[in-house]
């Protein structure tokens, strides 16, 4: 239920956040998201940190954990507001929790990372295949006009092989670092950059035309998929493996493309539905063959072992044996 939560919070940002976008710069709305997500990890840290049995982190460990912030979150998220800015959320929802763990595991078997076989292979070669029907159908037309929406689809494309490199990044970065301390530096790094990158569009904001709506979308976004989610994920990784986290993140886009109809009136024209199923029986064989039947055969990790760093979560990534990063964000 932890993880099913976490998912639900990831899927609904899309949504939150195409509305958030909707009435201020991508930019702003960025870094209004993760500044206020730091400061609640923040908070978090002085309250939790100070009864955890983990030591603080070195100054080395910090500049680590920062840096690949800085790419989970800052490079990420740019792509991820970006996109929300040219395209609909659905499109995003799709695009990046099914993409980034068929990119991530590409990038693994081309290195040697990764063993291949067929499956994979051929998982692969699907969710290539459905990326290029879902592009294809953007580009033809449909909600917001078919240039504006493949643009976007192409920046969200750009994000999810951001979330890859990261994912790869951090499972070597973070190893024995305090999840919750890598986390919360992470996202601040990644947030004071996001700032920095809003500053020169500041005055072009109204604030005093903003609604509620629009102020309560900031809150939730900074509250539920930024700081609750992941930790609820780390919570839900201290009992089931890796692999079967990485199972449960492809529920993101149903979450995601649930809300952007109800809340948005989004919709899908069909050729963007059939890659979207394809995409997702690619990116399920590609990132499980092997993995999830091994998650089975193994107890599940007991609390005091699993809460490694390096274990987290949006948007559907993997990292070698399906481990997912969580210093991010949506």
């Amino acid at each position: 239920m932890y993880l099913l939560t976490t998912m639900a919070l990831f899927g609904s940002a899309f949504a939150s956040s195409k509305a958030v976008v909707g009435h201020i710069p991508h930019q702003v709305a960025a870094g209004l998201r993760f500044g206020g997500g730091a400061v609640i990890l923040l908070l978090l840290l002085a309250v939790i940190g100070r009864k955890s049995r983990g030591s603080a982190l070195t100054r080395q460990q910090i500049l680590r954990a920062a840096g690949v912030g800085l790419i989970g979150v800052f490079a990420y998220n740019l792509f991820f507001f970006w996109g929300l800015s040219l395209a609909p959320s659905a499109d995003g929802s799709i695009i990046v929790p099914v993409l980034s763990p068929v990119i991530t595991t590409a990038v693994l078997l081309a290195l040697g990372r990764e063993k291949a076989s067929a499956a994979r292979i051929g998982g692969l070669a699907l969710g290539v295949a459905g990326a290029v029907v879902f592009f294809v159908g953007a580009g033809g037309g449909g909600l917001d006009g078919g240039g504006s929406r493949l643009t976007g689809d192409l920046v969200y494309l750009l994000g999810a092989f951001s979330w890859a490199v990261y994912s790869i990044a951090s499972k070597k970065v973070l190893v024995g670092m305090d999840p919750l301390r890598a986390t919360t530096y992470g996202t601040l790094a990644g947030a004071l950059a996001l700032a920095f990158l809003a500053v020169p569009s500041v005055p072009d904001v109204d604030w005093g035309a903003l609604s509620s709506v629009t102020w309560a979308n900031i809150v939730y976004l900074a509250v539920g998929p930024t700081a609750v989610a992941y930790l609820f994920y780390f919570r839900g990784l201290r009992v089931v493996s890796p692999s079967t986290a990485t199972v449960v993140m492809f529920t993101v886009p149903v979450f995601g493309v649930t809300c952007a109809v109800i809340f948005l009136g989004e919709s899908f024209g069909g050729l963007q539905l059939i890659g979207a199923a394809v995409m997702l029986a690619g990116a399920l064989l590609a990132v499980t063959q092997g993995h999830f039947r091994q998650g089975h055969r193994h107890e599940p990790v007991q609390p005091d072992k699993s809460a490694e760093p390096g274990k987290s979560a949006e948007p559907g990534n993997t990292s070698e044996s399906g481990d997912l990063e969580s210093l991010n964000r949506g």
